[in-house]
C-alpha cells in the first residue's frame, strides 16, 4: 500500500510503501528521470533490511548475526544520539561493515507542512579485511511522526580519496488524496544533476 510520495531536489522521487512484511517495515522505491532504479526496505527502527540496485542487479541484506550494534530510532529520539555497527551481505557474496552515528542537532525545519529536525551523521564503510571503502557525512532530516530519515546535504568520500558534495533535501510531500501522490516523474533539479544511489542512509542502513 502506497503511503507517501516525496519529491527531492536532486531529480529523484521516492514512493513509500507498506507491504505484507513484518509489522512496521517499509519499502521505498526511488525514481529518476529515466525510471525506477533503486528499492530499499527498512524496519521500524530504520535499520537497513534489504536493498536492490535495479541497474546492477546487486541485492544487499542485513547480516544480523555479524552485526554488533543495530541502528535504533528509539534510542536516537530518547538520547539525541545513536551509534551503530552493522554488516550487510550481497548476492555476490560480499560483506560490508558500516560504522557510524546519528546525532540530533536541535534545529527544527518545516518542509511542505512536515515537521522535521536536522540530524548530523557519519557513516564509514569497510570490507571484510577492514579496508576503507567510503565515508558519508553531513546532515539529514528526521521526522518523529513518520519515523523516517530524509537526505539533506552530505559529503561522500570514496576509497581513493575523491570527495563529492550533494544536496538532496525533500521539496514536497504528498499523501493519499493529495496532488502528486504516486508520482514517478521527478520535478526538481533534473536539468542540473545526475542521479547516483539515494543519499538517504536509511536506504543503506
Amino acid at each position: 500500500m502506497l503511503e507517501m510520495t516525496v519529491q527531492m531536489r536532486s531529480c529523484q522521487v521516492a514512493n513509500h510503501y507498506v507491504c505484507a512484511d513484518a509489522p512496521g517495515d517499509r519499502w521505498i522505491s526511488y525514481w529518476d528521470d529515466e525510471g525506477e532504479y533503486f528499492i530499499s526496505r527498512i524496519d521500524p527502527q530504520t535499520r537497513w533490511i534489504e536493498s536492490v540496485n535495479l541497474a546492477t542487479g546487486e541485492i544487499d541484506r542485513l547480516d544480523e548475526a555479524a552485526s554488533t550494534d543495530h541502528a535504533s530510532f528509539d534510542a536516537l529520539l530518547a538520547e539525541g544520539r545513536d551509534e551503530y555497527d552493522f554488516v550487510t551481505l550481497n548476492n555476490f557474496g560480499e560483506r560490508v561493515r558500516y560504522q557510524g552515528y546519528d546525532s540530533l542537532a536541535a534545529q527544527p525545519v518545516t518542509i511542505d507542512g512536515v515537521a522535521l529536525e536536522r540530524c548530523s551523521f557519519d557513516l564509514v564503510a569497510s570490507d571484510e579485511a577492514g579496508n576503507f571503502l567510503s565515508r558519508r557525512s553531513g546532515m539529514q532530516l528526521v521526522s518523529r511522526e513518520l519515523r523516517l530519515f530524509f537526505a539533506e546535504a552530505e559529503t561522500f568520500e570514496n576509497a581513493v580519496g575523491e570527495t563529492f558534495q550533494s544536496s538532496d533535501a525533500p521539496m514536497t510531500f504528498a499523501f493519499e488524496g493529495e496532488q502528486g501522490f504516486g508520482e514517478t516523474e521527478p520535478k526538481f533539479g533534473c536539468d542540473m544533476m545526475m542521479t547516483a544511489l539515494p543519499t538517504d542512509t536509511r536506504g543503506l542502513q
